[in-house]
């Protein structure tokens, strides 16, 4: 289904944008040597698929797996319908707006006053995304050595240098370079372990809509923000600009950004079938709650794959979060990144306050970054379809999986112990008022802006 759903629906979403093979990208119009660099497809593809991989299409779907095989639902039908045109949407919007990244989106299709919201939570889920992938990364390679306690201060410290050069330097010096081949060895590991399982015959429990969680947490709304990379993951709006920089034509948006969505969800879909296959629900959760996911993902591993399974699976997607953060201090304050001097002191202070928040429970930390990731999802999905309503195309696409998530954003921040904690009817009842409300708000912005044939795209010659 994911396979048919890039062939065929894929391609009714890259007809719908309307891609022009004529028009000049912004990697040749604004090309600097640092940010924007053009490169191909096969290595922007990889490029993306780790910066939006990584660890997020690991651990969310083994926390997901404790509701059951109900997650793979949720998995096949977001990626194609939800997550596959969020992304396509955002890299060939930010493609058509000089490598804009969402702030900057948001305030020309949105309003003015979202420029500074949305800015913040862009900020706060990178840093969250950077820590998380600090920790995550350096609990599965600490694993490997018993828990050595300096070890793990080695390995973060480490993490850490590495993010610092990839933050800073060219994109074309270590991420353009190296990218490729650590995506290879995520599909590699990841198409080791699918095989495996029938290799050595494990059964993956057969299709039901039953809750298995063992503390028997509700499916709706969890589920929707337990795994979000692998389905849709806001994340992902603040990583395409960095490749809607490097792309060489626009052709080529399908392959990078619908496309590698879609070999996430495989990704996803493999790791929660071993995660149901060789688990018990209990066993699992006890697991998580023992090491974080980490611990799940050594012991799948090393069962499948031996212990060189388990440091195939780390590193990245916490670079190119810090360098993202980076590139969007910047465009906000208007601070060119061509001298070296500038990214530093924009990018030190981001590496400052996350090793400080690598201080925090894993658990709290995931519960903010998936509420901060889905509702930067529904901010990214309404510009996607405030572009095409503009344009006069069928901005439902975008439009009916954003209301979806924007219902499930606003429940969970009522309910959630680390939102308001409400229950009963009343959490309804807001969420569905605040929902039809600013869909309304949408409606009216959308037909003041057709009627005043506002340009969506920036004409290649005002960047040039």
């Amino acid at each position: 289904m994911l396979i048919v759903g890039y062939i065929v629906y894929g391609r009714y979403v890259e007809k719908t944008f309307g891609i022009k093979e004529e028009r000049t990208t912004p990697a040749y119009a604004s090309q600097d040597g640092i940010d924007y660099v053009p490169m191909g497809k096969k290595r922007n593809s990889m490029i993306q698929l780790l910066n939006i991989a990584g660890v997020g299409p690991i651990f969310g779907p083994i926390m997901g797996a404790l509701y059951g095989p109900v997650a793979f639902l949720w998995i096949v039908f977001g990626s194609i319908f939800a997550g596959a045109v969020h992304d396509y949407l955002t890299g060939m919007i930010s493609l058509r707006n000089n490598g804009a990244h969402l702030p900057q989106l948001a305030e020309k299709f949105l309003g003015r006053s979202l420029r500074h919201i949305v800015n913040g939570f862009a900020l706060l889920l990178l840093l969250l995304v950077g820590t998380v992938f600090v920790t995550s990364p350096s609990n599965m390679i600490n694993n490997l050595f018993d828990g050595n306690a300096s070890t793990l201060v080695f390995v973060v410290f480490a993490i850490f240098a590495y993010y610092i050069l990839a933050t800073l330097l060219p994109v074309d010096k270590i991420i353009g370079r190296i990218y490729p081949f650590f995506g290879a060895l995520l599909m590699i590991s990841a198409i080791g372990i699918g095989v495996s399982l029938f290799v050595q015959g494990y059964q993956i429990p057969e299709m039901t809509l039953t809750n298995m969680h063992p503390d028997g947490l509700p499916i709706w709304p969890l589920l929707f923000f337990t795994i979000s990379c692998g389905a849709l993951s806001g994340f992902h709006a603040t990583q395409s600009p960095i490749i809607s920089r490097t792309t060489m034509k626009e052709s080529n948006g399908r392959s990078i950004f619908y496309g590698m969505m879609i070999v996430e969800a495989v990704i996803a879909m493999i790791w929660a079938g071993a995660a149901m296959a060789i688990f018990e629900p209990g066993e699992l959760l006890g697991m998580i709650q023992a090491g974080t996911p980490a611990l799940v993902v050594q012991e799948v591993a090393t069962l499948m794959l031996g212990s060189i399974g388990v440091i195939v699976l780390p590193i990245t997607s916490g670079d190119t979060a810090f360098r993202s953060a980076r590139m969007i201090i910047a465009d906000y304050l208007k601070v060119a990144q061509k001298n070296f001097s500038s990214r530093l002191w924009i990018a030190l202070p981001l590496f400052a306050i996350s090793y400080v928040l690598t201080n925090m429970d894993f658990q709290m930390l995931w519960q903010y970054f998936n509420w901060a990731n889905q509702t930067t999802a529904v901010i990214a999905l309404f510009v996607g379809a405030m572009y095409l309503y503009i344009k006069g195309r069928n901005h439902w696409i975008a439009l009916i999986p954003g209301t979806f998530m924007l219902y499930a954003v606003w429940f969970y921040i009522l309910t959630a112990p680390i939102g308001f904690k409400m229950d009963g009817v009343i959490p309804y009842v807001i969420a569905t008022i605040g929902t039809v409300t600013l869909l309304v708000l949408f409606h009216i912005r959308a037909r003041a802006m057709r009627a005043q044939n506002m340009e969506c795209d920036v004409p290649v010659k005002e960047v040039a």
